[in-house]
């Protein structure tokens, strides 16, 4: 899907592209990636490279076209091993033409054009344009690690209440989310650091910069430290798990030595030998006093020594 908006003065939908206008393409069909190649020239290669979730955040120059890749949060929609993710987000500009492609519908680009519209501004340039996709970008990371936060609270909720499968194995999900994130919001400050001196960029979008830094650097620091909480809180129900399975065996050897001197006391008055009480009608019920009592002295000396 293909949206035209008009950035001169406030930010409005137009029918057909104009010069300088912003070309938004948003899941883009077959037809729509013909379109752009045969009628922009768009190298075909750089299309390929945004259809790939595992493209790393990079630029480059080529044939005079500027070709960035934002990696930008997402959640899947669909129940999956990792809810939260990163995908690729294309910059593409060549003088009078400024397209955006993402083959995911995602809240951020949603979000960032409401609030471009709310502020009644357009923006300067393309450049102005690629550094608040930055700035929008550094926001949603926040967002989305308030809500991985959340999930952690409530899975270690859950699991205050008995450990189980289900919560663990969505912890683990979560983690594999932060180490997602923490890699895509490194790249992206490397690219913004490096497009800093690339980009003709003037006095507002110094500070428009320096803002998206401090919101990079807020996001990274807030993504290690969720990490290291939820590494900490798998190192701790580890352990819980591993002293409760220690204390089930202890438990269980416990009871098989309380278990075995009843087991002897029959096994050597069973046997087809000489003992004396052949004859004896209290026979039985000796045997059965003599297994009670070895039975529970050793009780007793494993209640001394706690273990049991």
């Amino acid at each position: 899907m293909k949206t035209y908006w008009n950035t001169t003065g406030k930010l409005s939908h137009i029918s057909e592209w104009q010069p300088n206008c912003w070309i938004q393409v948003t899941c883009p069909t077959d037809e729509d990636q013909r379109e752009l190649e045969e009628r922009f020239n768009i190298p075909d290669y750089f299309m390929s490279d945004i259809s790939d979730t595992d493209e790393r955040a990079r630029y480059e120059y080529d044939d005079g076209w500027m070709l960035i890749i934002l990696r930008i949060p997402y959640v899947k929609e669909v129940r999956s091993r990792t809810p939260y993710t990163t995908i690729p987000l294309g910059i593409i500009h060549k003088r009078d033409v400024t397209i955006t492609v993402c083959y995911y519908e995602t809240n951020m680009m949603i979000d960032f054009v409401s609030y471009q519209q709310k502020r009644g501004e357009g923006f300067i340039d393309y450049v102005d344009l690629t550094f608040r996709l930055f700035l929008s970008s550094a926001v949603w990371y926040l967002k989305r690690l308030k809500q991985i936060n959340t999930l952690i609270e409530k899975a270690k909720h859950n699991l205050d209440q008995g450990v189980n499968n289900e919560s663990l194995i969505g912890l683990s999900r979560l983690q594999d989310s932060l180490t997602y994130f923490n890699t895509s919001i490194r790249g992206n400050e490397n690219l913004l650091q490096k497009l800093k001196f690339k980009l003709q960029v003037d006095e507002l979008d110094a500070d428009l910069i320096e803002d998206v830094s401090i919101e990079m650097s807020q996001a990274r620091e807030t993504t290690s430290i969720y990490s290291d909480i939820l590494e900490s809180t798998m190192d701790t129900y580890s352990s819980i798990i591993n002293n409760n399975m220690n204390t089930v065996m202890r438990t269980l050897t416990s009871v098989s030595i309380i278990m075995m001197f009843p087991t002897l006391i029959a096994s050597l008055f069973g046997m087809n030998l000489v003992n004396g009480m052949e004859q004896s009608r209290f026979g039985f019920f000796i045997a059965l006093v003599i297994a009670v009592v070895f039975s529970g002295l050793t009780w007793a000396i494993l209640r001394y020594k706690r273990l049991v």
